[in-house]
């Protein structure tokens, strides 16, 4: 099986400015991403950023870098520019591996990529792993997915889905007895085929996607399915805020 790792590493996130060049033990976050990237068998990674300051950044370990422009709304959207700049086959597995998961298993990425090629009439797949509080579940951070007896996702969402009518009409401090097993966190790891990737692009934003800030809605606001695979390891900590980063740092140190 051949894919490709594209990591996109935007300098300006919102939540956590310059993220990709924040430093973990002498090194900036995206080359730890990288480096797992490099143990999952991909045949090609490339980071893709809007700035030059990363692209330096990256060029200094090794990396391949693809600039791309600073207008694209979604890393999906960044990934469709370096598949036309870097002239990737439409059949070509592509993986979106986001540069804040620092300590993703290499596992997981070829298994999301494995999915894809097991499945050659699905176009997206993605990953998901149990829910396991309440307070996980009631997180709008933790987006949710739903499939059905298929595996293909149903919806994502921010919202606790299912709703358990009867236990959440008393309390919202546990798991539903009647809904154990069926929650699902969705792992932002997708493995699409560049092709797709192109008509994606095409799409205007859906109703859905603008109100849950979840870009995979507008894949099934257009009809296609999504293959959700329950992850074969725990995913790991992204990084999200300096909570998040400074707990990276710690669970590194105890690796080196």
């Amino acid at each position: 099986m051949s894919f490709v790792v594209i990591i996109p590493a935007r300098l300006h996130s919102s939540r956590l400015p310059r993220k990709p060049l924040m430093e973990i033990h002498g090194y900036p976050m995206v080359y730890w991403t990288w480096q797992q990237a490099k143990k999952s068998g991909a045949s090609r990674i490339i980071i893709a950023t809007e700035s030059q300051e990363v692209a330096d950044a990256c060029h200094a370990f090794g990396a391949e870098v693809c600039l791309t422009g600073d207008h694209h709304q979604s890393g999906t959207e960044r990934i469709a520019e370096v598949i036309e700049l870097s002239l990737i086959a439409d059949e070509q597995i592509i993986v979106n591996v986001q540069g804040d998961e620092p300590m993703l298993p290499p596992e997981l990425i070829h298994q999301v990529a494995q999915g894809l090629q097991d499945n050659p009439q699905i176009p997206m797949s993605t990953l998901c792993e149990p829910i396991e509080d309440a307070a996980a579940l009631f997180n709008p951070n933790t987006v949710k997915v739903s499939c059905n007896a298929n595996n293909i996702a149903l919806t994502f969402s921010r919202a606790p889905i299912p709703w358990a009518r009867d236990e959440f009409a008393h309390t919202r401090e546990q798991l539903p007895v009647s809904a154990l097993g069926l929650y699902r966190r969705h792992i932002g790891l997708y493995a699409y085929r560049a092709g797709f990737v192109k008509r994606y692009v095409q799409w205007p934003e859906c109703q859905l996607e603008q109100v849950e800030k979840l870009e995979q809605l507008r894949v099934l606001w257009h009809g296609e399915p999504i293959l959700v695979l329950d992850a074969l390891m725990d995913a790991g900590v992204g990084v999200d805020t300096a909570d998040d980063l400074a707990r990276v740092r710690h669970l590194l140190q105890a690796e080196l």
